[in-house]
């Protein structure tokens, strides 16, 4: 049992012995002590007030010397007004670090027999996958791993966005702009190429629509509006300088893509086909997808994750519909005038909402409802987790509100890892505009950053080239991950590459390096004998504080997995590297002049920290190299 179980039950036991009041020992409050304050472990004894009728110093005393007498790890105590804090026998400290040395498995927890599907990236094959991209994907792989660690069986998928007006706009502007180039003839990687083409499709319209501007069909279209009341209020409301301007970026654009484009005309066209099964399209589609595809693996595999499963937006988008007829039959929707079908969620705040179109078509809604039953009746999950950026938050909530209408067995367990966008020091992203940073470039970046950070310090210099390239690779990408994911995932974020690779301050090749220095010390230390450690008596703060944050690893890994927030591990290690570092620093390891006890505890504090700097680490999807 842990010594703070063993705390909590001893009190509760006071409680009751003391005060004659059973009380739950699993609310019994208790904490690592603060740092400007004498002890290890800290009870808050105000909720006991009103049990024993005393003022809560009197209590905290009466209970520090009920655990001195019954708990035999407690050395002695001190009361702050409400606060007791204990203070454990210097001997309990060596005891708890071999028990955990003899765990190589430390902060994992056995399996619950309880399964969830996290469903992350998931994004359109009209364009390569840019930085937005690679904060949702980290968010979702190592969201999987802290389930994965925390014992629960994880199945990792995505859906892929392969179908829509999106996607055809690509293929219309190859097909029409191409010339027959392919990846291959070009020199391009696969997924970037396709991107290209979506670039080029929006910079054709836009030439076709300022052309068009200058049409008087064009002014009649501005003249109608400008002088309708919701015209004149939209001006006055925005005080508009240029209300023309506004016009056409604004109110106008989709109408003249949808209604007089040539180019919008043709997409369109397009679209149709491909949902009518045309052969040629549905063969152009297929191609252009499959170079996205296999540009997508690159990225994914240098980014080093995978997926258990593939769902197709071509696959899903008809399911759906059987649950709303049955909806239909016990009054969970109902049908319009016009027959297109809605759902009243007014009770819960969350208005009303179309779920099928008056001609029979779904919308994203009634295909997110096809998709999660099929995912339960493939894998039987207790649990799904969506990673999508925070626009889409209402959606599901209504999402998750219409399938716990819909009865469905695991409507409880639904949660939106909802995350904030990723800006860069230069701005928003585009990605009509081309204006975005590549997933794949931003790594090539930070991997530079990592090169000549490591040509400065000098460090791998011994080192052959391949064994230079691969820690590099390692430095940079654990400098990308641990950027991105040390942020709350609400939170939006500003990325800066060069920031990322420093090894001062929070970053991630900071905690490599602290998990990396262990790793030496375990190479210069090969003959020291771990057994002596349990003789060491003489504990120091620097210690003590190591051992009480390896303590909270455990608990932690399973807090944050509920919590659904990487951050959270992110934070955690890089404290735990920045105490070891201190440690390291003020205290002899392995000097001659260490006593043989001394040296046998350090350097098991040592294991224990690399070890959960591992752990820790891998669960953000980061390496730790043999050297740095």
């Amino acid at each position: 049992m842990k010594i703070t179980e063993q705390i909590q039950d001893s009190v509760a036991k006071a409680v009751e012995e003391l005060y004659g009041q059973a009380y739950d020992s699993a609310k019994v409050n208790i904490s690592p002590t603060r740092k400007e304050f004498e002890g290890d472990y800290t009870v808050v004894v105000f909720p006991f007030s009103r049990i024993a009728r005393k003022k809560p110093e009197m209590i905290a005393q009466e209970l520090g010397d009920y655990l001195l007498i019954n708990v035999k790890d407690i050395g002695s105590y001190n009361v702050i007004k409400g606060f007791l804090n204990l203070k454990v026998e210097q001997e309990f400290w060596g005891g708890l670090l071999k028990g955990w040395l003899a765990k190589e498995d430390f902060g994992a927890a056995p399996s619950n027999g309880k399964k969830v599907m996290v469903e992350y990236s998931s994004p359109n094959t009209n364009k390569p996958l840019h930085l937005g991209h690679i904060r949702n994907i980290l968010l979702g792989w190592s969201t999987a791993n802290l389930y994965d660690t925390a014992g629960y069986d994880v199945v990792r998928v995505q859906i892929i966005n392969d179908r829509g007006v999106h996607i055809c706009k690509s293929m219309y502007a190859w097909q029409e702009f191409g010339n027959g180039e392919t990846p291959e003839s070009t020199g391009m990687k696969s997924d970037h190429f396709v991107g290209k083409y979506y670039v080029k499709f929006e910079k054709e319209f836009q030439k076709e629509y300022k052309a068009w501007q200058q049409t008087d069909d064009a002014k009649t279209a501005y003249d109608n509006w400008a002088t309708s009341e919701k015209g004149i209020k939209t001006i006055k409301e925005n005080d508009l300088t240029d209300p023309m301007a506004y016009f056409f970026k604004s109110v106008f654009k989709n109408t003249y893509f949808n209604t007089i484009s040539k180019h919008g005309q043709a997409v369109k066209e397009m679209l149709r086909k491909w949902e009518a099964n045309d052969e040629t399209v549905r063969s152009l589609w297929a191609k252009m997808n499959n170079w996205v595809y296999e540009g997508f693996d690159t990225t994914y595999k240098n980014l080093g994750v995978s997926f258990d499963k593939y769902y197709y937006e071509s696959q899903t988008y008809l399911l759906g519909k059987d649950s709303i007829a049955e909806g239909l039959e016990k009054d969970i929707f109902y049908k319009k005038e016009d027959g297109s079908v809605w759902a009243d969620l007014t009770d819960v705040k969350l208005d009303e909402k179309i779920v099928l179109r008056s001609d029979g078509t779904s919308v994203y809604m009634t295909q997110d409802i096809g998709t999660a039953q099929a995912r339960y009746k493939d894998y039987g999950v207790d649990r799904m987790i969506y990673v999508v950026g925070d626009e889409q938050e209402y959606h599901f909530q209504v999402l998750f509100e219409l399938l716990k209408r819909l009865g469905e067995p695991y409507a409880d367990e639904l949660f939106h890892l909802s995350y904030g966008m990723v800006d860069l020091p230069t701005g928003k992203m585009k990605s009509r505009e081309g204006k975005v940073v590549d997933a794949d470039d931003l790594m090539e970046e930070v991997i530079e950053a990592a090169k000549k950070e490591s040509i400065e310090r000098g460090a791998i210099a011994d080192l052959n080239e391949a064994e230079q390239a691969q820690i590099i690779k390692n430095i940079g990408m654990a400098a990308l991950k641990f950027f991105i994911l040390k942020v709350n995932p609400k939170r939006r974020m500003t990325f800066n590459p060069e920031e990322s690779v420093s090894l001062q301050g929070q970053t991630g090749p900071y905690v490599q390096y602290a998990a990396v220095r262990t790793k030496a010390l375990a190479r210069k230390a090969e003959e020291v004998n771990l057994d002596g450690l349990e003789a060491y008596t003489d504990v120091q703060p620097q210690e003590e504080e190591l051992l009480l944050q390896l303590q909270k690893f455990p608990e932690l890994v399973i807090n944050a997995a509920h919590q659904n927030d990487p951050s959270a591990i992110a934070n955690y290690v890089y404290a735990l590297a920045k105490s070891f570092n201190k440690f390291y620093h003020d205290l002899p390891i392995l000097r001659s002049d260490v006593p043989e006890d001394a040296k046998a505890f350090r350097l098991g504090i040592s294991t224990m920290v690399g070890r959960v700097l591992e752990k820790a680490l891998d669960i953000l999807g980061i390496d730790v190299p043999e050297y740095m």
